[in-house]
């Protein structure tokens, strides 16, 4: 007989993230609005929809959230994530501005709030758990050179190691 007294586990969904610097080193945060993490701030990022590549997820979540255009530079992280009823892999981009020039943010869709912060400030923000160190991560690796996972064969399916 099924338990009446339990909510089901909720099913896995896939997200996407990106990891964006502008050019003096300060990472690209917004600050969510709605669950989970509710107040939070972390990346632009969001749900994969049908039909939609990880790239084109990727890139559709920055600029509804931000107003940005960026070009994915690899996968860096993948993370897991369970709590207030939501279950997400996620799977975290590093990105680069298609314009450098144009910075300016427009917080929308499930944003109340984005911003440049210098990673020195970063512990004055109340980040979503384990996103301190991927962005710390992320700024070691540099946007000159290729890092974390490539795209295999420029179709946005298969990323590899390069």
């Amino acid at each position: 007989m099924p338990d009446t007294d339990h909510n089901p586990p909720p099913i896995p969904a896939i997200g996407v993230a990106a990891v964006v610097f502008d050019p003096q080193g300060k990472v690209l945060l917004i600050k969510r609005g709605q669950p989970p993490a509710a107040g939070w701030w972390s990346i632009p990022g969001g749900k994969q929809q049908a039909n939609e590549s990880l790239a084109e997820a990727c890139r559709r979540e920055v600029r509804e959230e931000t107003g940005l255009a960026v070009e994915l530079a690899g996968i860096i992280a993948v993370v897991e994530r369970r709590s207030e009823g939501f279950h997400y892999v996620i799977i975290d981009f590093l990105a680069r501005l298609t314009d450098a020039n144009h910075l300016d943010l427009i917080a929308a869709t499930d944003v109340t709030e984005s911003a440049w912060v210098a990673l020195a400030q970063l512990a004055h923000y109340p980040l979503v758990p384990g996103l301190a160190e991927i962005i710390q991560r992320a700024s070691q690796l540099g946007m000159d050179g290729q890092a974390g996972l490539q795209d295999a064969d420029g179709a946005a399916t298969d990323y590899v190691l390069s």
